[in-house]
């Protein structure tokens, strides 16, 4: 005889069955997965990270792949999948070439590099800005000089070494070489000074012309220590201390400092890099005179209107480069090209 499974049974049935399913289930459940093993991807890095471009400027990204031990590893499956997710531009999903477009603004997060499941991703910043592209080529054909003065450049005694070349003009006189040395050329009052002035001037102006992106309050950078980026003061900057600039690990990191009177350091201050920072990328732009205090170990070019002073046993690597009036060193000071 054929007999009905009423509801409660049927439900007895389906219940006791899913129950057990269940119970076996969580008894499997170990946690978390681990992390992969050395040698497997762990993680993606994108350099340069942040990336600083001019409107419709392009830079390439590189993206780097490593294990939980830190060692560089394949980034798979292959190939990577480059992305912008934030804005500021475009990229080449296949080659990483970014294009940046014409708003001015900082983009966290932008640059997106993923294994090719899209499991494993790296980011990185575009900071699109207004800045000229900065470095030797601003200074034209004053980028070889450790020291540019418009009117004369004297050293006190030595020891005193100028690793460069050595120009004046309009002016055209130096005191003290030697006993202090040059191992470059000078050029006093011709035209080889002459152009050298002129770019001078225009590389002033350029710097000069950069948006302001920090005030500096109070006015004294010692005891800090500073991310890539324009950074002014009304009147007088002081470096008491050590400054540290940080690059962030961009070698190409920007740091402009611009002031309308003085810049002064104070005895054995301290311009110091990390990060990737290099002194041929840190500026002084300065409204009248610079003057090192005694013991400085001083990083960046010094641009001045006027004069620039260094005081004894002052170690630069840089350059003093001062369009209308005197440089003048003390005892014992080394200027090297950076």
């Amino acid at each position: 005889m054929l007999r009905m499974l009423t509801a409660p049974r049927l439900a007895r049935l389906v219940i006791v069955p899913f129950t057990a399913l269940l119970a076996a289930a969580c008894e499997h459940n170990e946690g978390p997965p681990a992390p992969p093993a050395a040698g497997q991807l762990l993680s993606i890095t994108v350099t340069p990270n942040p990336a600083t471009l001019l409107p419709n400027g392009s830079q390439q990204f590189t993206a780097v792949g490593t294990d939980i031990t830190g060692a560089v590893v394949s980034i798979t499956p292959a190939p990577v999948a480059w992305s912008a997710v934030a804005g500021g531009g475009t990229i080449n999903g296949g080659s990483g070439v970014f294009a940046a477009g014409a708003t001015l603004a900082t983009f966290p997060s932008t640059v997106k590099a993923c294994n090719s499941s899209g499991f494993i991703c790296g980011f990185a910043t575009v900071i699109v800005a207004n800045i000229p592209p900065v470095g030797f080529q601003i200074l034209g054909r004053a980028a070889t000089y450790g020291i540019l003065a418009g009117s004369t450049v004297t050293c006190a005694g030595a020891p005193g070494t100028i690793n460069a070349d050595v120009g004046v003009s309009p002016g055209s006189t130096t005191t003290g070489f030697p006993p202090c040395t040059i191992t470059g050329a000078t050029n006093l009052a011709n035209p080889v000074a002459a152009n050298a002035q002129n770019d001078l001037t225009t590389a002033y102006n350029a710097l000069a012309g950069l948006a302001c992106g920090t005030t500096v309050t109070p006015a004294d950078v010692g005891g800090k220590t500073l991310a890539p980026g324009v950074y002014c003061v009304a009147t007088s900057l002081a470096v008491t201390g050590t400054v540290t600039l940080d690059g962030q690990g961009n070698p190409n990191a920007l740091f402009v400092f611009q002031m309308g009177s003085t810049l002064t350091t104070g005895t054995t201050a301290n311009v110091t890099l990390i990060g990737g920072a290099q002194a041929k990328n840190v500026y002084w732009q300065v409204g009248s005179s610079a003057t090192l205090g005694t013991g400085t170990t001083f990083r960046g070019t010094i641009v001045a209107l006027t004069t620039i002073t260094l005081n004894d046993n002052v170690t630069m690597t840089g350059r003093a480069l001062a369009r209308n009036g005197a440089v003048s060193l003390g005892t014992g000071d080394t200027i090297t090209l950076p």
